[in-house]
This record gives C-alpha cells, structure tokens and sequence, in this order.
C-alpha cells in the first residue's frame, strides 16, 4: 500500500513536470529571437551623451582651476615661509607651519570633494541617458518579437553565440532614438 502510494506521487510529480515543461517546448519549436548591438557606441552618438559630457568637462575644469589656485597660493606661503624661517620668531613660525599644514589638508579635501562631486553629477546626467536607452531597448525587443537582446560592447560570459543566428538590432535601436 505504502509503495502504491509513492508510486503515485511519483506519477503525479512526473505528469506535473511534463505539464510544465510544454509550452517550453512549444516556445522552442517557434523562432526565437536574439538580437545585439553596441551600447557604447549607441551611448557616444547620443545629444544627451553629447550635452552630459561637455557639462561634465566644465565641471571639472572649474574644479582644476580652483585646485590650481589652492596650488599656486600653497607654493607661494610655502617660499615665504622658506624664506624666512631663520629669522622668523618661533610663535610665527609656527603659526605660518599651522597655515601651510592647514592649507595642505584644505586642498586635500577640495581634491576628494571635487572627485566625489563630479561622480555624482556624472551619475545625475548620465541616469536618465541609461533609462531612456534601455526603455528604447525593451520597446525594440517588445515590438520585433525579440527574446533576448545583449550588448556586445561589454564582456559578459557569452563563450560564443553564432552571429548568423542572431540579428544585429544597432540600426532599430538608432532609429528609435533618432540618431543616424
């Protein structure tokens, strides 16, 4: 009776996993579609990418200008003080010693600061540009029946896939977003 009873749970889990693994074999019988393209390449050739980079490049300019300042100011006292320092009174010494040290820590933190501030606005710009692109993606693989579509401008663990068998979907993509 026990091993009726095995049996026919057996039968049954078997029965289910057939059931389940039909419209598997269904889907695999149609075409399926993969496709790929060149984000890096699509991204470059963007206006946003285009209008993020240049306000990024300004940004950073600014920020090198100002480190430059705090580098020119930094030499200058620290010639001063070099100058002097034999005939300086040691309260003044050290005084000047503080400023030159508090100076270097002052552009240490610029430096960090201004590091931390341009990912961030790289971040800013370049999130909407990633969401719009992939929402272009998505609307091409949803419209042209596609499976899969991946990048071939990254190195994913793709050993290998046959490029015959797969379409080259760079062109819909481009159109999608107006681009030529």
């Amino acid at each position: 009776m026990i091993i009726l009873q095995t049996n026919q749970a057996m039968i049954k889990k078997f029965v289910f996993a057939l059931v389940a693994l039909l419209p598997l074999t269904a889907a695999l019988a149609q075409d399926i579609k993969i496709g790929y393209y060149n984000r890096a390449e699509i991204f470059q050739s963007m206006p946003e990418t285009v209008e993020a980079t240049k306000k990024l490049d300004k940004i950073a300019l600014d920020y090198e200008s100002e480190l430059v300042r705090l580098n020119e100011e930094y030499q200058k006292k620290g010639s001063e003080y070099i100058a002097g320092r034999d005939t300086l009174p040691e309260a003044i010494r050290l005084r000047r010693e503080t400023e030159l040290q508090d100076l270097q820590q002052r552009i240490q933190a610029f430096y960090q600061d201004s590091q931390e501030n341009i990912k961030k606005q790289q971040q800013d710009l370049v999130s909407p540009i990633n969401t719009k692109l992939e929402g272009v993606i998505k609307s091409v693989g949803t419209e042209n029946g596609f499976w899969l579509i991946f990048d071939t401008s990254v190195k994913a663990d793709l050993s290998y896939f046959s490029i015959e068998k797969c379409v080259d979907v760079t062109n819909l993509i481009r159109a999608k977003l107006g681009l030529k």
